[in-house]
């Protein structure tokens, strides 16, 4: 009896580990511009921190690139079986990655047309009708859509479930779904906003009438220390000597102003956005992350913000500035694929005044209260050696004269100042370990009046 109840308990366990996955489908334009099987070979080795439902191949390349109406969903085949065979290999790190042919089994084709003249009826498509059904389930997580190139799969399915089913239950579908969307590139955002504006959505793109490459998601490979972007550190972390899906990372893109024309992934914010790595808060897209940081403007979308880092102040910035840790991190996970657990690194574990996850540590506090956070009881699985960094992120200077933070190594204080109604006090921690390559983890304290 004693055992039937272990073996109960462990199930629990696990089912709560795979419910706290986000959803995920992607849809992409692959059979372009290389840099989407550049975001699909890291999405691979990140594939254990989602629960990925669907890789929708659509019209391939950007409008006119190609000069033919295509869709390639071979390209995605090909990187899921290079996945396949260093699949049993990252097993020793997380038991959670996916069976590879569960991921073959989810790409779906789209519509190999684009544009909002090949939406509605007639326009059903194995990728809309597969967004439909995911949606449907069963499930109280947000389902995460992240478009890569074209957004005409997904109106066809809001087109139909609003042309299709009562008011009511299409708000339902509608509140289920989170967009995160690169630079429009089917140029019907502004058709599928006006249609659906109740929808949360993230456009990832330079204001109108900017330079293209002041877009937050450029920072994937624009800004702060591009050797990191460099066919040199490819080579070395990614593509020799890493297994068979390193050998499949293209490595020539086109990357202008970047000098190395190596490394773009223009996507793959898309998909940092929904990370649960203890930095990301998705439901609040203005906190930011490693796939940028957005502000919900007056239409009612979330479009770029700025920050400040590096004597540069842009959208970019939002991403650039975390561009040494989300390649550390990728870097460790390329080694999973060929090493032992104990050769290779792994993230710290942080718990913030015994409270340990991902998930925002939220307090509520009085102006005049003294907090005291304490994340000793963080450790390494590595058995790494920690050091802790806290900072207030996003800035603000009236927080940062106020606040007055007193931090000694995994230590803070401060007194909270006063506040306005609806003003929170985001503190970021920082874990850091000694191993190599460098890891970091994060975790989010929110303080609220």
């Amino acid at each position: 009896m004693k055992q039937v109840t272990f073996i109960l308990f462990l199930i629990v366990l696990l089912f709560n580990a795979i419910a706290q996955k986000p959803r995920l489908l992607i849809t992409t334009d692959i059979g372009g511009d290389p840099d989407d099987q550049q975001s699909l070979v890291r999405l691979m080795v990140y594939s254990n921190e989602f629960e990925i439902e669907g890789i929708i191949s659509s019209a391939s390349g950007t409008q006119g690139e190609l000069g033919v109406a295509v869709i390639k969903p071979e390209l995605v085949e090909e990187i899921i079986h290079g996945y396949g065979q260093v699949y049993l290999n990252l097993k020793k790190h997380d038991k959670n990655y996916p069976l590879p042919e569960k991921l073959l089994s989810l790409v779906k084709h789209g519509n190999p047309n684009r544009g909002w003249e090949n939406v509605g009826e007639g326009n059903d498509t194995q990728g809309s009708e597969f967004i439909i059904q995911a949606v449907d389930k069963k499930d109280k997580r947000p389902f995460n859509i992240c478009i890569f190139g074209g957004q005409t799969d997904l109106a066809q399915a809001l087109w139909k479930v609003k042309s299709s089913r009562s008011k009511k239950e299409y708000h339902l579908f509608i509140s289920k779904i989170r967009v995160y969307d690169i630079n429009d590139q089917d140029k019907i955002f502004d058709q599928i906003f006006n249609e659906h504006p109740s929808l949360f959505y993230v456009l990832a793109k330079s204001p109108e009438g900017a330079d293209k490459r002041e877009g937050a998601y450029r920072g994937m490979y624009l800004g702060g220390d591009e050797s990191l972007t460099s066919i040199d550190w490819l080579t070395t972390n990614v593509i020799e000597n890493h297994g068979a899906l390193g050998k499949l990372y293209p490595t020539k893109t086109w990357t202008a102003p970047n000098p190395h024309g190596a490394m773009k992934e223009g996507d793959t914010p898309s998909w940092f956005f929904f990370l649960n790595n203890g930095l990301n808060v998705p439901e609040q897209p203005e906190l930011g992350g490693w796939g940028g940081r957005f502000i919900k403007n007056e239409t009612g979308f979330f479009s770029d913000a700025e920050d400040s880092f590096l004597n540069e102040k842009n959208a970019r910035a939002t991403v650039f500035r975390w561009r040494g840790d989300f390649q550390h991190d990728w870097a460790a996970r390329m080694d999973w694929c060929i090493k032992d657990y104990a050769d290779c690194n792994h993230v710290p574990h942080v718990s913030v005044n015994g409270s340990s996850g991902t998930k925002p540590l939220i307090i509520q506090a009085k102006p005049g209260e003294l907090i005291k956070l304490d994340a000793s009881a963080s450790s390494d699985p590595d058995r790494n050696q920690l050091q802790f960094e806290w900072m207030l992120y996003p800035e603000n200077e009236k927080f940062s004269e106020e606040l007055n933070l007193v931090t000694e190594s995994a230590k803070a204080s401060f007194v909270i100042p006063e506040l306005k109604k609806g003003e929170s006090i985001p503190i970021l921690l920082k874990v850091i370990d000694n191993g190599s390559p460098q890891l970091v983890s994060y975790r989010r304290v929110i303080l609220n009046p």
